[in-house]
């Protein structure tokens, strides 16, 4: 059975100064991390999935597929506003062999429980249950909770697993705690609570800051699963510290193009209407980095 194992990071995706993707950088980030990580979860929220057209969405995820093969686990972000687009994006992915689907549930809108069922139904029938679909909750992006118990009726009905970015470690441990005991996966979406969630059970998560910083969240990710609680308890202080780092530039999406192209990986610009870091926050950014000691 499919699971999540390791650091798979929430790739960005790379745009020119125009916003047009850019396919020569995309391949270079793909190139780079898929040596480094266990996965890669493409056009989420750092991957700016929802300003790109489906088209777009499509192209990325053909890239990433042929540039990384089956060398990590490929997760292709497939949420919309609307069931027939993600759908249509989630077929996709299944038939250019990715290895599972993710979609946060459709956002704008605030919709009741029974239209998130309906939502997540209606994608596992059209995709098949023996692709696996994961929903991304995400409620600060969606707009809305997915209380518990509509995640233990989607579990019935052949949701394979939850990326957790509700930030809630009380929730994450109610997840493990009632989900994750049956053979539900249920992955981590963030790098700040890896220690207490790896303390419950959780073996992967999906780390921002492992774009640009794959090597010190696969340290941080492989000294929790060996038990090492003290490493492990002081490499996350770091990475936290790291994280505080990135709102030197506004925010941890923006953060993570200045830091690739700080650390020589690829240089490309976020999407318009976001805002690229400025030259004086990307020598900030830097500046704080070395103090680290993390470059």
């Amino acid at each position: 059975m499919f699971k999540l194992k390791g650091v798979v990071p929430p790739m960005i995706t790379p745009f020119d100064a125009e916003g047009a993707l850019d396919i020569d950088m995309l391949e270079k980030l793909v190139d780079f991390l898929k040596t480094r990580v266990d996965g890669l979860y493409i056009c989420g929220s750092y991957g700016s999935g929802p300003m790109m057209s489906l088209a777009e969405r499509k192209k990325v995820a053909e890239v990433c597929r042929e540039v990384a093969g089956d060398s990590v686990a490929l997760v292709i972000h497939t949420g919309t506003t609307n069931t027939r687009d993600t759908i249509e994006l989630t077929v996709h992915a299944r038939d250019i062999g990715c290895h599972a689907g993710a979609a946060v549930g459709p956002y704008y809108f605030h919709h009741s429980q029974d239209a998130v069922i309906r939502f997540y139904s209606e994608i596992i029938a059209a995709a098949g249950k023996e692709f696996p679909f994961y929903i991304y909750h995400n409620p600060k992006f969606s707009g809305y909770s997915i209380a518990t118990d509509t995640i233990k009726r989607l579990r019935d009905l052949g949701v394979h697993g939850i990326k957790d970015a509700t930030f809630d470690i009380l929730l994450h441990a109610v997840y493990m705690r009632e989900l994750g005991s049956d053979g539900f996966d249920v992955a981590l979406g963030t790098e700040a609570m890896w220690l207490p969630a790896c303390a419950l059970g959780c073996q992967a998560y999906i780390p921002g800051l492992g774009n640009a910083f794959p090597e010190i969240c696969r340290q941080m990710w492989q000294e929790g699963m060996d038990g090492d609680m003290e490493a492990c308890k002081k490499t996350q202080f770091t990475v936290n510290k790291m994280r505080d780092v990135m709102y030197l530039a506004r925010s941890t999406q923006l953060a993570v193009y200045a830091m690739a192209e700080i650390r020589g990986i690829i240089a490309a610009f976020p999407r318009s209407p976001f805002v690229p870091a400025t030259a004086e926050e990307k020598k900030s950014i830097e500046r704080e980095l070395r103090a680290l000691g993390v470059l």
